[in-house]
Formats: structure tokens, C-alpha cells, sequence
């Protein structure tokens, strides 16, 4: 559906090259979604205006459905373009503009005619649950309303895909969740395709089936969002993860703990997560844990537990611990071993 190749963009400021985005490689399948993370300055913003060429690529391909766009004519690559929707963290509203027309105007601009302009706004704009709204203006909206337009705007035009550049950035948590909870239903009712870019783990946890980790223009790290939850590699991942949930426990308050032995991080996840598997090993070995911290992160495909956790016992007791929690299907890391 959305295929990146080898795709580069290079900027020149005051004679130096930038390169903003290197060597990105991205494959989203019709339907899923698929979510690019990464810090301020990372190259989200100009990695997904390069998808429907309003960054062109220096270098690399770009194809949807099967067609490489970055081969286009200007009149092919128009045509193209109103099958990819875009929903900005800005929103891009007319300010004079009714809610209405802020969503009647583009489709007219296309050469939409009258009676379908009407019903595909009114269409939209209960789908996004402002049916009431059409005679407001922007200024009388509050911000989640704004971009409950701006994506009702996007829809609109009818697209296959849908690119989100940071949609939920400006806004509070409840109304971040209320719009993720919205994007799922667009996704799950009308199949639609969605590529979205942020900087809130919380984000991907909710909607992505994938995600790419972006740092200093490239993707240092990516995988199903399940998999990059269980085992992160890249230490901006990790620090991405422990935004929302403490992985770890500093060197610092394990000193103040006074703790000795082992601290283990446990991941569960599946079934295994619901198991009281550390009620069984206190029975079956000589081990007493003790839990330092612990959280379930529930993402859209599935559920993980994490679990820190101070094992006190023989050296080799908590060896035998730690190989029947792996045959159980649990994830263990050492955090620190005094023994």
C-alpha cells in the first residue's frame, strides 16, 4: 500500500548539506496502521510530507498502490494525491470559513459537484461527531472539535490513506484519547490505511499495529508495536518506553533499598500475563521475590506486564527461577546481581 525505498532528503542550509531524512525504508500493508516515533529534530515531519511528494525525495522511491509516484507527470502525481488524505498537529482551517464550508470548499475546488458536496459533508461531520456544529466557526470550536474537522475535512475527499503529521500534539490527554479512539474507527469502518508521526509513545500503544524509530534523520529500530514493547534494543526506544511505564529502577534507589542479590525485570506477555507465576516459584524453589514495581501497558494487539522485581535466595536457586520463567514464556533481564 505505502512502500518506502531507500528514500533520502537532503536540505542545503547556509551551504551545508542536511540530510533530514537517510535511507528511510518503510512498508505499511492496505489497512494497518503504522506509527514513526522519534524526538524533536528526528526528520518525522519531512519523512511523511516525502510519502505524498510535498517533500520530494532527493534520492530513493516511493510507490502507492503499486505505483511509483516519484515517477509521476505533475497531472498523474494530482490525481494521486486526492487519494491521500492529511491531517496536521495545526489543524489548517479557513478562519472565515464555517465548519461546513471548511469541508465543502476543497470538494468543490475539485470539481465535486453540489448535491455530493453536501452529502459527503454531512457524512463526515457525524462521523466525527459534529453534525451540530456546521454553522460554527473555527474560533468557536474548542481545539479537539478543530481537528475533529480537519480529519472530517480529510475524509472528505474519500482517500485510501490517510497521513497524520503529529494530530494529537496540541492536545490534552483526554481529547488525545477521544481522537486515537476516532482514527481506530475510521480505520476499522472504511479500511482505511494510516501512517501517522509523533513524539507520544501513549500514541502508539493505542492505534499502531508497527512502528519505525526515528533518530537524526534514520530508523534506528522497528517491529510490530507488540514486539518493540517486550524487547526494546535501541536505548532511544528504551527511553521511549519508560515515558510510560518505569522499566527500570535507577542505580540510585536500588543503593537506597540497601538491596542485595538479584533484580530482575520480567516481561509477560499473552496469556502469561494473567498466570501467578511468582506465587509457583516461591513453592517450587528456594527463592523469596519481592516486587519493586509493576504495571500493565495495554497496546491495540495484546497485553504486557512488567514486573521489577528483588529475588532474594542462593545464586543458584535464582538461576532455576529465572530458567522456568523463560520456559514459561516469560521475558527476564538482570538488572543488577550482587550474588
Amino acid at each position: 500500500m505505502i512502500i518506502l525505498e531507500n528514500v533520502s532528503k537532503v536540505f542545503t542550509v547556509k551551504s551545508k548539506e542536511v540530510k533530514a531524512v537517510n535511507d528511510a525504508n518503510i512498508h505499511v500493508k492496505k489497512g494497518e496502521i503504522h506509527g514513526v516515533i522519534g524526538y524533536s529534530g528526528a526528520g518525522k515531519s519531512t519523512l511523511i510530507r516525502c510519502v505524498n511528494l510535498l517533500e520530494r525525495p532527493t534520492s530513493g522511491k516511493i510507490v502507492i498502490n503499486g505505483e511509483e509516484i516519484t515517477a509521476l507527470s505533475p497531472n498523474k502525481l494530482g490525481a494521486t494525491r486526492q487519494k491521500i488524505g492529511m491531517i496536521f498537529q495545526g489543524f489548517n482551517l479557513l478562519k472565515t470559513a464555517t465548519v461546513y464550508d471548511n469541508i465543502a470548499i476543497p470538494l468543490k475546488l475539485l470539481g465535486v459537484n453540489k448535491e455530493e458536496v453536501k452529502v459527503r459533508t454531512n457524512k463526515y461531520l457525524a462521523i466525527v461527531g459534529l453534525q451540530d456544529k456546521h454553522h460554527h466557526y473555527p474560533s468557536q470550536l474548542s481545539v479537539g472539535q478543530k481537528q475533529r474537522v480537519a480529519i472530517a475535512r480529510a475524509l472528505a475527499q474519500e482517500p485510501e490513506i490517510l497521513l497524520s503529521d503529529e494530530a494529537t500534539s496540541a492536545l490534552d490527554p483526554e481529547t488525545t484519547d477521544s481522537i486515537l479512539d476516532l482514527l481506530l474507527k475510521i480505520n476499522e469502518e472504511f479500511g482505511i490505511t494510516i501512517l501517522l508521526i509523533t513524539h507520544e509513545m501513549n500514541v502508539i500503544q493505542k492505534i499502531c499495529d508497527y512502528v519505525y524509530v526515528l533518530e537524526g534523520g534514520s530508523i534506528v529500530e522497528q517491529g510490530t508495536t507488540i514486539g518493540l514493547f517486550t524487547n526494546p534494543s535501541h536505548q532511544t526506544t528504551k527511553k521511549f518506553l519508560n515515558t510510560i511505564s518505569q522499566r527500570n529502577l535507577s542505580a540510585t534507589l536500588i543503593s537506597q533499598l540497601n538491596l542485595s542479590g538479584s533484580v530482575i525485570r520480567l516481561t509477560f506477555t499473552g496469556l502469561v500475563t494473567g498466570k501467578p507465576l511468582l506465587a509457583e516459584v516461591s513453592q517450587k524453589f528456594n527463592v523469596k521475590p519481592n516486587i519493586l514495581a509493576a504495571n500493565i501497558i495495554e497496546l491495540k494487539n495484546g497485553v504486557i506486564g512488567n514486573l521489577v522485581v528483588h529475588i532474594i535466595g542462593e545464586k543458584s536457586d535464582v538461576e532455576s527461577t529465572l530458567c522456568f520463567l523463560q520456559e514459561q514464556g516469560v521475558g527476564t533481564e538482570e538488572l543488577r546481581d550482587e550474588n
